[in-house]
């Protein structure tokens, strides 16, 4: 199959819109068969560690105007690093501003993302162009079609990695009161951080709708995913009304009904890149602050038997 160096987009009126897309899912390095990534034993060392911090780069988009909800590109390449090889197929069913198909480029990883939002797929276009390189053996595809849809481009068994942060319910469909930061009447103060209106949109379901949905869609994706393949979801909990909202529990109890098993939870502590963090709650209610860390939920396609 003759690779291309382009970035590729689908939209609804590509006539590779809903169709099986030819991309590479096969190892490209030499690595022995039963191992699960490229890493030397010093790599696979530092990444035993439970709790994971990063720092962001120049390329990352951090403006909440052009994204709600990002992060950063050494995030998503440890996490591609870590479950797959050189050559191999990650996709991201909520691919939103493209660092997942960023940081699979940086890796030589094959990488496929969906998206419902236009303006999303655009700035996934724009990325990519501007780390075109003439040596690349490998696709990154940017479609802009809903997460439901996934299973008609792919064939089973061909993805090695799922890795997303999707949408956290609607939880950002609400004004920013800024409660938890030193600077209240700043730009964000009053805002909506949502990713859209759109009905389709995880960002706009009450917790309980948005679970089952997420379900629906990776039972639908786990037919995609190699055995023994990966599947890591970014996530917060978040208060809300006084209330913690757990959307990791609902979410590792609603895929492991679909068929995945939890294999590992890590921590990114992202207490080196939150800064001015208010008193949140003094001196009569302690809230931990849901923005200095969050969930990397860890699941596998179990082995067939």
């Amino acid at each position: 199959m003759n690779q291309i160096t382009e970035p590729m987009v689908v939209r609804e009126d590509s006539p590779l819109y809903g169709h099986k897309l030819q991309i590479n899912h096969r190892r490209t390095c030499n690595c022995g068969p039963t191992h699960i990534n490229c890493m030397t034993a010093k790599e696979w060392l530092r990444s035993q560690l439970g709790v994971w911090q990063f720092t962001y780069e120049s390329r990352d988009v951090r403006d909440k105007k052009v994204h709600p909800a990002t992060f950063p590109i050494s995030l998503a390449k440890k996490v591609i690093e870590l479950f797959t090889h050189e050559g191999e197929l990650v996709l991201d069913p909520f691919v939103g501003s493209g660092t997942t198909l960023v940081a699979a480029s940086d890796l030589s990883r094959n990488a496929i993302g969906f998206d419902l939002q236009q303006r999303y797929i655009e700035l996934c276009e724009k990325r990519l162009r501007e780390q075109i390189s003439l040596f690349s053996k490998t696709r990154q595809i940017a479609i802009q079609d809903d997460a439901h849809n996934i299973h008609k481009y792919l064939e089973p068994e061909t993805v090695s990695l799922i890795w997303t942060s999707p949408p956290y319910a609607n939880l950002l469909n609400r004004k920013r009161k800024n409660k938890s930061r030193r600077d209240r009447n700043n730009e964000q103060l009053g805002t909506i951080e949502q990713y859209s209106q759109d009905p389709r949109d995880l960002g706009t379901m009450a917790l309980d709708k948005y679970a089952t949905t997420m379900g629906d869609i990776y039972e639908s994706l786990l037919t995609l995913l190699k055995p023994k393949g990966h599947c890591v979801i970014n996530v917060p909990d978040m208060w809300w009304k006084n209330q913690r909202i757990t959307i990791h529990v609902s979410l590792i109890e609603e895929l492991r009904k679909r068929g995945y098993e939890l294999r590992n939870t890590i921590i990114w502590d992202r207490t080196n890149i939150v800064n001015r963090i208010g008193i949140f709650g003094w001196p009569s209610n302690y809230i931990t602050m849901g923005v200095t860390f969050e969930y990397l939920l860890d699941f596998w396609r179990p082995p067939k038997e």
